[in-house]
């Protein structure tokens, strides 16, 4: 079978989600089209923390990609990406298979930061790829020992209200202050539920590098263990750095705000491997980029004109407590309780649910 496509969908994200709903939905555009993803599953990470909680199974926090494939007719692909051209308009798979399209679509997520590490006496556990998270974190369980994690965001807070209940002890180191921009009363919930949980919070103690079983902030060691998990910000994929596409210094494909690549307008990016003044890495953005995103794919395809993205400004945010409950984020107010998490589970599930058709 030809290995050429009109379009190809490199990534399950998000938003690549939602655009293969409104096709299912309402109107696929014309031409062969396929989705390549890793794996036969996409995973929601908004309902990753109550996984670890024992409040889901793995199979309510996942959207099974054939019958959504199906129903939008377009075909599935299930390999690893290896490297991607850009100037070919071609990627190759982990297998040796390359496939090439008139246009493509990035939604590939992005990596966790990693500290520099000597000596392997702490076993470093990122939370992407979240197979591989799950099968670490079993294997973690079935012998419990004190961990920290590193991350001062929206998800190392959760997963430290997760987990704390099923380590000896645990400590959150991040760099600067605790869930830094968002509103402050947040902020102080948030530390008010750690330390119920008796979670070792440091603040402003960014981690240089890791010696054997010791972390270090500087030249000062913080925390002694063998066992670290990360949630310490985005890293972009190596193998975008050297595909040919222009990239910010982090490494993210630079996108204008109709999500197309700056050097390579035949190439949309979205999510956490784009780079767009306004918005951030989180799943709240790339979901709002799918609706704009199917649109652009249909009018590249008919040759029609596309439309831009606008980031909004204000984004709810909602954090899972561990215990049910979650904390509220929302144009300056905070909140928290049961009353939230039940709006947090219902929110989840009903992502789960659309995408299922």
């Amino acid at each position: 079978m030809s290995t050429h496509y009109d379009l190809l969908l490199i990534g399950a994200g998000h938003a690549h989600l939602g655009v293969l709903r409104r096709w299912a939905l309402v109107e696929r555009p014309p031409g062969r089209i396929a989705l390549l993803s890793p794996g036969p599953v996409a995973w929601y990470s908004g309902m990753l923390p109550g996984l670890l909680a024992g409040r889901h199974r793995a199979e309510d926090c996942q959207v099974e990609l054939l019958a959504l494939c199906r129903a939008a007719k377009v075909e599935l692909i299930i390999a690893p990406v290896e490297s991607l051209s850009a100037a070919q308009q071609q990627v190759q798979v982990a297998d040796g298979r390359t496939f090439s399209a008139r246009w493509l679509s990035l939604n590939v997520g992005a990596g966790i930061r990693t500290p520099a590490q000597q000596g392997s006496a702490m076993q470093l556990l990122a939370v992407k790829p979240f197979d591989d998270f799950l099968q670490g974190w079993q294997r973690w369980q079935a012998q419990p020992e004190p961990m920290a994690i590193l991350g001062g965001g929206a998800a190392a807070v959760e997963l430290a209200l997760a987990v704390a209940d099923k380590v000896p002890q645990l400590a959150l180191f991040c760099a600067g202050h605790l869930l830094d921009g968002l509103t402050p009363g947040l902020r102080l919930r948030a530390l008010g539920h750690l330390r119920q949980r008796r979670v070792q919070v440091r603040e402003d103690c960014p981690i240089s590098h890791i010696n054997d079983d010791c972390l270090f902030s500087g030249t000062e060691p913080v925390w002694r263990g063998t066992r670290l998990l990360l949630a310490s910000g985005a890293a972009a994929w190596p193998w975008l750095a050297h595909s040919g596409l222009g990239c910010d210094e982090q490494g993210f494909v630079l996108v204008a705000p109709t999500l197309q690549s700056y050097t390579q307008p035949s190439l949309f990016a979205v999510g956490d491997c784009a780079s767009l003044p306004g918005a951030r890495k989180s799943g709240v953005y790339a979901v709002r980029q799918g609706p704009v995103l199917a649109f652009n794919l249909q009018a590249a395809l008919r040759g029609q004109p596309l439309k831009a993205y606008r980031p909004q400004r204000h984004t709810l945010a909602l954090l899972a407590t561990g215990d049910g409950g979650a904390l509220l984020d929302w144009h300056g107010h905070s909140a928290g309780g049961q009353f939230y998490g039940r709006w947090k589970d219902f929110l989840d599930r009903g992502f789960i649910r659309r995408h299922r058709l």
